[in-house]
């Protein structure tokens, strides 16, 4: 592992586990039409074996939990796992185990499961093309990979939402185009099924105070989104024009066969 990418992954376990059990009661993460649909592309069947990279807050193997045989919920940070598995226990998910690992180098056989998913985290990947080849390796013959992460376009209306995840989380690394994650699924032999873009809308004061941005870093955020409303799908106070209630960002869901 080289040093760039040693550090990008060591920010994101000081980040990820620094806050709690933010991820388990997030409500942009534990909902949205994008987890169904995740399960209605996979068709997970009752003896098949899952694999969740990067949990957080266990909403994916939630929803998967009664389709399946069994799970494993993994993540980078031991402190995220923690919490998902006491989340899962509330639940009432008796068919998850938890594991540390590495997306990019997983500790697992190849061609050991039947499913693997992974939501809202390759933007915090280093290398997303060793992700991919990963995921091809552990995946048996025939088996679906169901990805959903941000996307962004191309040019500078891209290159500046990374700019503004970035400032909100130094852990970020960048969100790719449909294009480039279309192309690192065929490179590591997958056949796409499925690419499905939607937007997602976030309320601008959980987004920053979950991941404990500075006011001043707020502040440049609330800019730089009243800088460019049409990029951000800008929502402002009707009372006060300067103050932001909330973004819009673009996720895309691939479904990917082996």
């Amino acid at each position: 592992m080289d040093i760039s990418a040693h550090s990008a992954k060591e920010s994101v376990r000081r980040q990820y586990g620094s806050v709690g059990d933010a991820y388990v009661k997030s409500t942009g993460h534990a909902t949205g039409s994008d987890l169904d649909r995740m399960v209605t592309l996979a068709h997970p069947a009752p003896d098949e074996t899952l694999l969740d990279i990067a949990t957080g807050g266990g909403h994916v193997a939630r929803v998967f939990a009664p389709h399946v045989a069994s799970m494993i919920a993994s993540d980078l940070t031991p402190e995220i796992l923690e919490h998902a598995a006491k989340a899962f226990a509330r639940w009432g998910i008796g068919n998850v185990k938890t594991a540390l690992a590495d997306a990019e180098a997983l500790p697992f056989d190849d061609a050991s499961f039947d499913i693997v998913t992974c939501r809202i985290a390759p933007h915090h990947f280093p290398d997303p093309a060793a992700f991919v080849h990963e995921v091809a390796r552990v995946l048996r013959s025939g088996g679906r990979f169901a990805l959903v992460d941000s996307t962004v376009s191309e040019g500078e209306d891209g290159a500046l939402f990374n700019r503004f995840e970035k400032l909100r989380d130094s852990s970020h690394v960048r969100s790719l185009t449909v294009g480039e994650w279309t192309s690192l699924l065929k490179d590591a032999g997958f056949s796409i099924e499925a690419v499905e873009p939607f937007t997602k809308r976030h309320d601008f004061a959980d987004w920053t105070s979950r991941s404990r941005t500075s006011a001043e870093d707020r502040e440049e955020l609330a800019r730089m989104i009243l800088g460019a409303p049409d990029v951000f799908g800008a929502e402002t106070d009707p009372d006060d024009p300067g103050t932001v209630l909330g973004f819009t960002d673009t996720k895309t869901l691939f479904l990917a066969t082996r």
